[in-house]
């Protein structure tokens, strides 16, 4: 005969197994230092990159069909169809355009062989608090906040321009892992059927708008200027017709057509509007002519006709 106590220890125990919650998926921390970080795939399972920020993923053109990528959230959903060979996926921020690298490889899964763990990918040595920091805990993080907003006030006494046409240079000219986030940049949409005619009117230049990024209320244009004569042309800021803040030459001159030093970029920086709105009206060329009126016919009977001398 069962003693009662042992009975309902027994089933206190069962009880309290059902109501636990099941045990917490392991995450895997990586930190990025400016170092490609490897995130290996199995064919058929699916692996989420938590990253807690708004990006852009660039996938090879060979990688492609054979990996399914879905942004959501600040998390990042890798899943291969196939297996891949090593291959590099970039992470851009959609807001200051910095760079995280991945290094991916797709291999089958092996039997008995348990599925791989998410991963979540922080700045730095930096540990969130919300995974327990030992040495600080939570105390730590209005100190990192604090870092974080002195070093955005220090980059803004730099002026404006200054540091809007370096981050536009860089995202032209460096390879992107280098180029330096700017918080609170905004990539600007183009009018495609923007007229730069006026822009340099007396020099044999064809100028065509690239990209355009706003901080604040100031915008910076990168334009692509190409020299369409056959002789050297000497850049000077002072032939530019519009209402520019700043405007900075990539190169000083540009060598005559077909040469390799016939192209160059400007950066131009307008305040509290972009350069669409910045630029001289268009001046078509008047022909007074065209709106005299028509002159009458001559008469052409014998009997009109004044009599010939």
């Amino acid at each position: 005969m069962k003693h009662p106590v042992f009975t309902l220890l027994g089933l206190l125990a069962v009880a309290a197994s059902a109501t636990m919650p099941a045990a917490v998926q392991a995450v895997e921390i990586l930190r990025w230092e400016r170092m490609p970080l490897a995130v290996p795939l199995r064919v058929g399972q699916e692996r989420i990159v938590f990253i807690d920020r708004n990006v852009r993923v660039g996938v090879p053109a060979g990688a492609g069909e054979r990996l399914r990528v879905q942004s959501a959230g600040g998390a990042v959903y890798l899943r291969a169809s196939e297996p891949i060979e090593p291959t590099r996926l970039q992470l851009q921020d959609a807001d200051t355009g910095a760079l995280i690298l991945l290094d991916i490889a797709a291999e089958p899964p092996k039997d008995g062989e348990a599925e791989l763990e998410p991963v979540r990918i922080v700045e730095g040595n930096s540990t969130p608090a919300r995974y327990g920091n030992q040495s600080g805990g939570a105390d730590e993080t209005p100190a990192r906040a604090q870092d974080q907003a002195g070093t955005r006030a220090a980059r803004r006494e730099t002026p404006v321009p200054v540091v809007l046409t370096r981050f536009a240079a860089q995202n032209l000219y460096a390879p992107l892992r280098t180029v330096e986030p700017l918080p609170g940049v905004m990539r600007v949409n183009l009018r495609r059927d923007m007229d730069l005619g006026t822009l340099m009117p007396t020099l044999p230049v064809r100028a065509l708008a690239l990209a355009s990024w706003r901080l604040e209320d100031q915008w910076v244009t990168a334009v692509r200027l190409t020299n369409t004569g056959a002789g050297w042309v000497t850049l000077d800021p002072r032939v530019l017709q519009g209402d520019f803040l700043t405007a900075t030459f990539q190169h000083e001159a540009l060598g005559p057509r077909g040469t390799p030093e016939d192209t160059t970029v400007l950066y131009l920086v307008t305040r509290g509007r972009g350069l669409a709105q910045s630029l001289l009206p268009a001046i078509h060329r008047f022909d007074p002519a065209a709106h005299l009126p028509l002159p009458k016919d001559r008469p052409t009977d014998a009997k009109e006709a004044p009599d010939a001398q």
